[in-house]
């Protein structure tokens, strides 16, 4: 049986989008219900100023709450090197960058060239060194590399070299996103061949958004070709406020379902998940929830491998 790590991310990615400011409070009870169905990789906030992001507001808060739990992996986003600063001193385990590799995303989205976000990142690196945390893990996001809603097609040839340079960095790990849910699974799969034999085992994650409906069929062709940590969101909450038209991330519910209903152990006890969503229902009134195995509910017959 293959281990699967999901990694919600729907505390990060799924409200930097929204209008509503979720509620300190009720972050904190997300989180709690997340662990409580298993999950053990979250991605809890992002380190950028109040007045840009305001969803991410309390990020220190948020980020010491997902810390009272030992066994619980904390990621943070930050775009630049003060929000690194301040993720390494609010104590996440993993810090992840967005670094775009379309020129138009990178531009609206951290007001850098891909390079020059390269540039940002090798000193964010350098600052976890210098800072003694050599324990935390820099993570390099390739934002839009299946496609940009802005420039339109991102080669794969830019993919290929941007990865190279951000090795070079003293990055611990790769994460390749499809920021606007551009990708297809034929796609996906000739990308992560093509950025493997780059990167090597550093190739460690993908994140895909449903915006046309493929996040589960990439996320699993993502898995046949060695991916092993996937990035998803409760109830498929999430989108990215500089990429116009991209909705929700992969649902994690559904992504569970699919991965353990094939062999595969998350570790996740999936009724206990969606009743989690419950949560979100409270918190989100206006927002609308996604997910098949939420509305259908459970085949009678299914067990998780992780649990039998």
């Amino acid at each position: 049986m293959k281990k699967i790590t999901i990694n919600e991310v729907g505390m990060r990615d799924g409200l930097q989008s929204l209008q509503r400011v979720m509620s300190t409070d009720d972050k904190k009870r997300w989180i709690d219900a997340a662990y409580a169905a298993g999950i053990r990789y979250m991605e809890v906030a992002s380190f950028v100023p109040a007045k840009l992001l305001p969803q991410m507001a309390d990020a220190g808060e948020v980020v010491a709450h997902a810390l009272s739990y030992p066994d619980l992996i904390v990621t943070a986003l930050a775009p630049n090197l003060r929000g690194a600063e301040n993720a390494l001193a609010a104590g996440v385990h993993r810090v992840i960058a967005p670094i775009s590799v379309s020129a138009a995303h990178s531009q609206a989205n951290v007001r850098r060239t891909p390079l020059e976000m390269v540039e940002e990142f090798a000193r964010m690196c350098e600052l976890r060194t210098r800072s003694g945390r050599h324990q935390v893990q820099m993570m390099a996001g390739m934002s839009v590399a299946f496609g940009c809603t802005r420039q339109g097609e991102v080669p794969l040839a830019d993919l290929g070299e941007l990865t190279r340079r951000v090795l070079e960095t003293g990055c611990d790990l790769v994460s390749l996103g499809d920021t606007t849910g551009y990708a297809t699974p034929g796609q996906v799969g000739e990308t992560l061949d093509a950025v493997r034999e780059i990167a090597g085992y550093k190739l460690h994650a993908a994140h895909f958004h449903d915006t046309r409906g493929l996040a589960l069929a990439n996320s699993l062709v993502a898995v046949q070709h060695g991916i092993r940590e996937l990035d998803s969101s409760l109830a498929g909450l999430g989108g990215c406020p500089f990429a116009p038209g991209a909705s929700g991330n992969a649902v994690t519910e559904d992504l569970v379902f699919m991965l353990e209903s094939m062999g595969f152990a998350t570790g996740i006890d999936l009724p206990r998940l969606i009743e989690s969503r419950s949560l979100l229902q409270q918190a989100l009134p206006d927002e609308p929830l996604y997910g098949y195995i939420a509305r259908a509910g459970l085949p009678k017959h299914f067990s998780s491998p992780a649990n039998a």
